[in-house]
C-alpha cells in the first residue's frame, strides 16, 4: 500500500497568544527551549522540496501508530487528535533540531514529502511500538505513536508487522466545539477511514504550526499541541473553506494517492475561537 500523501498548505493567517488553561508539557520547556525556533524556522519552511527516489522502497514515511485495543476502544475524534499531536509533536521534538538524533531521518522525509501511514495496535503489539523512536500523545484517553520517519522499506520489524487497514471506528458525538484549542474539521463528505484521517490530520497540525508565529506555536507546544478534531458536515464545509479564502484558516488538500481524489480538501484547520492571556 502507498503511503498516504504529501500535503499543501493553502491558507492561514493566525493571531492567538495562548490556548487555554492548559496543562504543560511536563517533558519539555518549550519556553527554555533555545533550539525551538530554529525548529519552528524548518516546519515553516514547507515540505516537497525533492522528488521521489527511483527506488520504491526508499520513499520517506512516518509511520503513525493508533492504539486501538479490543475492548473499549477510544472515540474517533479523540484518536484523530492524538493523531494530529503526535504528528506536530515529532516535528517540533528537540531531536529533530540541529545536531540531534532524529535530524537527518526528519529532513529527509521533510524536504520529499510529508507522507504518513497510519497502522493500528493493540496489547503486545502496542508494547512493542513504543520501544521504536518516536512521539506519543494522547487525548481524552486515546493514545498515538508518531514514529521517526524513514524509507517504506526500512521500517521496523516491530511496526511492519502492523495492520494499515481492516479497522475503523464511527463517527461520534464528541459535543460543543472547545473554544481555546485549535480544531482541525475533517471533511465529513469525502468519508474516509480513520486511518486516512489520521495523517490528514497529521499533516493539518504541522502547517497550521508552520503557520503560527514562532511564540504562538511555542505557546502551544508547552500546553501538549492540545487541539479538537471534528467533522464537518457540507453546510459547515462551506463556510469553512469560506474563512480559509479569507486567510483566516488552513487548509489540507491530499495528493490523492489512496482514498480521495486528487485535489481534495481533507482538512481544514481553525484557530482557537477565544483568546486567553496569561
Amino acid at each position: 500500500m502507498l503511503p498516504d500523501s504529501g500535503a499543501d498548505v493553502v491558507a492561514g493567517d493566525h493571531e492567538w497568544d495562548e490556548v487555554g488553561d492548559l496543562p504543560p508539557d511536563p517533558d519539555v520547556d518549550f519556553y527554555g527551549d533555545p533550539g525551538f525556533s530554529e525548529r519552528h524556522s524548518e516546519l515553516a519552511a514547507g515540505y516537497g522540496g525533492s522528488g521521489d527516489p527511483d527506488d520504491p522502497a526508499q520513499v520517506q514515511a512516518m509511520q503513525m501508530v493508533l492504539h486501538l485495543p479490543k475492548t473499549d476502544p477510544p472515540a474517533r475524534s479523540d484518536l484523530l487528535a492524538a493523531a494530529a499531536g503526535a504528528a506536530v509533536a515529532l516535528c517540533l521534538d528537540p531531536r529533530v533540531g540541529s545536531a540531534g538524533e532524529w535530524e537527518q531521518p526528519y529532513l529527509a522525509w521533510k524536504r520529499s514529502r510529508i507522507r504518513k501511514v497510519a497502522r493500528r495496535a493493540r496489547g503486545a503489539q502496542w508494547a512493542a511500538a513504543n520501544e521504536v523512536p518516536g512521539v506519543t500523545v494522547e487525548s481524552g484517553g486515546a493514545l498515538v505513536r508518531a514514529l521517526v520517519p524513514g524509507p517504506v522499506g526500512s521500517v521496523d520489524p516491530r511496526i511492519r508487522r502492523l495492520q494499515i487497514g481492516g479497522t475503523d471506528l464511527e463517527s461520534d458525538d464528541p459535543g460543543p466545539v472547545p473554544l481555546d484549542v485549535p480544531v482541525f474539521w475533517v471533511n465529513a463528505a469525502l468519508g474516509m477511514t480513520v486511518g486516512k484521517a489520521a495523517a490528514q490530520v497529521g499533516h493539518a497540525s504541522m502547517l497550521f504550526a508552520g503557520a503560527l508565529p514562532v511564540e504562538q506555536a511555542r505557546a502551544w507546544a508547552q500546553r501538549g499541541f492540545a487541539c479538537a478534531v471534528r467533522e464537518a458536515e457540507p453546510d459547515e464545509w462551506e463556510m469553512l473553506r469560506t474563512a480559509v479564502a479569507r486567510s483566516a484558516a488552513t487548509a489540507v488538500r491530499d495528493a490523492g494517492f489512496t482514498e480521495v481524489a486528487p485535489g481534495s480538501t481533507t482538512v481544514i484547520a481553525t484557530r482557537p475561537a477565544r483568546l486567553d492571556h496569561r
